[in-house]
């Protein structure tokens, strides 16, 4: 049986040696550098849309069409 996500569950995260807090609620998911009041924050709607993968893949094409010699990029 599964419980109902119907409050914000808190949970610390050690990774590359910082410190964050991981609150999962029914709004969605929020990690935040511990002593810190701002961080990243993502609603359920937008994890479920593809909202997330779309920024990731346009940041990645972005990336790579920066790193192209000028003369190699299409401009048409």
């Amino acid at each position: 049986m599964t419980t109902r996500l119907d409050k914000t569950i808190k949970r610390e995260l050690d990774l590359g040696g910082e410190r964050y807090m991981v609150s999962v609620g029914p709004e969605g998911v929020k990690i935040v550098l511990k002593g810190r009041r701002k961080g990243r924050e993502i609603s359920w709607e937008a994890l479920l849309s593809g909202e997330v993968e779309l920024g990731r893949d346009l940041a990645m094409s972005l990336e790579v069409y920066q790193a192209l010699d000028p003369t190699e990029r299409d401009t048409s």
